[in-house]
């Protein structure tokens, strides 16, 4: 009994290389048609999707980038102590350079990839997207630009969010419990950023936002059959986010980086 399945591997090579296929066909269509977001339906849409990925997000971004910065000061203070220099520095490595673009990539994977990809796939199934030809929309302008366009600005809007939440309360809750001074701190960071930290950083929310809402989009669309699809397109959009924005995180880091 051979632990390798041929047939399995084959299909895992095909699927890939549809999915890369795919996502460079939906790329250059987004990139081709943005001047339709100047239509008001489409500006919509966009806003709708800007609003549910982006703000309604804040909630649980917040919450997760306060955690995180207070996590990680703490830790850096007992390793340190009141090196306010090197503190800044560790704290830019891995907020800025790390945690913030994919701890936010992956809240916006966890809320919206599955739902784009669900809606998507229900319209494709239910023919709404054949009803919108027939109208004589183009569906790529009404439904996969501005989703494209939403998710992407609103990654990048998070990612400086949760970085910036993160640093702040971190630095007050370590200046609360007397570790090191509040403003002092502030400074400290401020003065050790460089624009390639920023300019990475904000490469980094480009990139992933472009994976997560092309990819969604790429499995919503391609759904066929029954309702059961829906859920499996959810899924392996969600799965396939996962492993390309890890993947790419990994990269960008070590080309600019290491």
């Amino acid at each position: 009994m051979t632990l390798i399945n041929p047939g399995r591997i084959g299909r895992a090579v095909l699927g890939t290389t549809d999915y890369w296929r795919g996502f460079h066909e939906l790329l250059f269509f987004g990139l081709r048609r943005l001047g339709a977001l100047g239509k008001p339906p489409v500006r919509r849409v966009l806003l709708k999707q800007i609003y549910f990925t982006g703000i309604e997000a804040l909630g649980a971004v917040t919450v997760i980038a306060a955690l995180s910065g207070i996590v990680i000061t703490t830790q850096i203070t007992s390793l340190v102590g009141q090196n306010i220099e090197l503190t800044a520095k560790i704290m830019l490595w891995t907020v800025v350079r790390e945690l913030g673009p994919l701890l936010s990539a992956i809240v916006i994977i966890a809320r919206s990839s599955s739902a784009t990809a669900s809606e998507l796939a229900s319209m494709k199934i239910r023919g709404e997207i054949n009803h919108l030809r027939f109208m004589g929309i183009s569906p790529g302008d009404y439904l996969v630009v501005p989703r494209i366009a939403g998710i992407t600005l609103s990654i990048i809007a998070v990612t400086f969010y949760f970085q910036m939440t993160a640093i702040v309360i971190g630095y007050a809750f370590a200046g609360v419990m007397g570790f090191m001074p509040f403003m002092k701190s502030l400074s400290g960071v401020i003065a050790t950023l460089s624009l390639t930290e920023v300019l990475v950083s904000f490469f980094k929310a480009l990139v992933f936002g472009l994976v997560i809402s092309i990819t969604s989009s790429y499995y919503g669309l391609r759904a066929t059959g029954t309702v059961t699809a829906i859920p499996r397109a959810a899924t392996r959009a969600v799965m396939r986010n996962m492993l390309v924005v890890f993947l790419l995180n990994g990269i960008i880091s070590y080309v600019f980086f290491v």
